[in-house]
Parts: C-alpha cells; sequence; structure tokens
C-alpha cells in the first residue's frame, strides 16, 4: 500500500497591507544603516577622527550633510510606519500571537514539543527588539534636535553615550533580522519566509 505523501502546514496568510508595512521597515531599516554609516565616518563614534572608518560600498550619501540628509528623512518614514504596523497589530489583537506571554517561558522550561519552543523564542526575540528599536527613535531624535529634545539628551548622561547606544542599536536590529528570518524559516519553512514579499 503505497503511503500519501505528508501534506506542508499550511502557510498562515499575510495580507498585502502587512507585506508593505514589513517591505518598508527593510528597505527604510537599510538605508539608515548606509546613511548612518556615512554620518559615522565624518565623526567615528569610537576613536575619534583617528577611528577606522567603515568601508565606502557600505555607505550612502557621498559625504556627511549626503548621509545625514538620507537618514533623517528615511527616519520618519521609518517611525511612521512602525507606529502604524504597531496600531494595526493592536487593532487587529495580533499582539496576542506575536507578543511573548507566560505559556512561552512555561513551553521553553517544560515543554518537548520543539516546534513549540521555536514559537517561544520567536515571541520572545519579536518582543525585545521593541525597545531596542525605540531606543534607536528616541537617541536618533534626541541628536537629529539636541537644543529642541535637550530632555532627551539629558537622558543619555553625555554625547558620546548617546552616540554609543544609537550606534549599537545597528547590529542588534541587523541580528534580529537574520535572527528572525531563521526563526521563520524553523517554524514553517521557506514557504513562510517566501509569503511575506509574494503578492
Amino acid at each position: 500500500m503505497n503511503k500519501q505523501p505528508k501534506k506542508s502546514p499550511p502557510v498562515p496568510p499575510q495580507t498585502n497591507f502587512v507585506k508593505i508595512l514589513h517591505g518598508l521597515i527593510i528597505i527604510s531599516l537599510f538605508i539608515m544603516i548606509g546613511s548612518g554609516l556615512q554620518i559615522y565616518n565624518a565623526t567615528p563614534v569610537f576613536g575619534g577622527k583617528s577611528g577606522l572608518p567603515f568601508p565606502k560600498w557600505m555607505t550612502l550619501g557621498g559625504w556627511l550633510a549626503g548621509g545625514r540628509n538620507w537618514h533623517f528623512a528615511t527616519m520618519w518614514i521609518f517611525a511612521f510606519t512602525l507606529l502604524i504596523y504597531g496600531i494595526y497589530i493592536f487593532l487587529t489583537q495580533r499582539w496576542k500571537r506575536k507578543f511573548v506571554s507566560g505559556q512561552d517561558l512555561k513551553a521553553l522550561k517544560v515543554g518537548q514539543n520543539p516546534k513549540r519552543r521555536t514559537y517561544a523564542w520567536h515571541r520572545i526575540i519579536y518582543t525585545g527588539i521593541i525597545p531596542v528599536l525605540l531606543m534607536a527613535i528616541v537617541s536618533g531624535l534626541a541628536m537629529y534636535k539636541p537644543a529642541q529634545f535637550h530632555w532627551l539628551s539629558w537622558l543619555f548622561i553625555n554625547w558620546q553615550t548617546l552616540r554609543t547606544i544609537h550606534f549599537l542599536t545597528v547590529p542588534i536590529s541587523l541580528l534580529f533580522v537574520l535572527v528572525h528570518i531563521i526563526m521563520g524559516i524553523r517554524a514553517g519553512g521557506l514557504r513562510l519566509t517566501r509569503s511575506m514579499f509574494q503578492p
């Protein structure tokens, strides 16, 4: 008797609205990273003028003013897209299955199902990136308008601490993107990842 081929689990449907938001977030993130590295090269966070610059192919803007223009213009797209996505998650109650809960922590402690543990880790990481993104936006605003947002700058003690914290949000965000993709593949295979970009 021939065995029936094992069917792949259905891929959760993604609305075009969510796909557009994801696309805008990813594109704006990489534009801000490239332009931010251009700003960094003009005045390195580490080592001052003698600090090692990033390769030119990794930068965007051509020079300091060009990098700043790209960076601050894209910052608003990034921030408002995140805001819209946050409102969407709240109104549709997607947050109930996107963010960590006590059941996820319990699954990591005593759960025996590997896929359930993967989902738990995915939601923990998804939740943990929120304060990082908020820190990136807040520290960016404090550097963008230090006089108008002097109370924000004051929270970071000094300018060097402010720049360092803002810079560190970049590798953390990139690590999140990488882990987010890996977790998605582990949970639903490449079909799940492709579903976020296919029409």
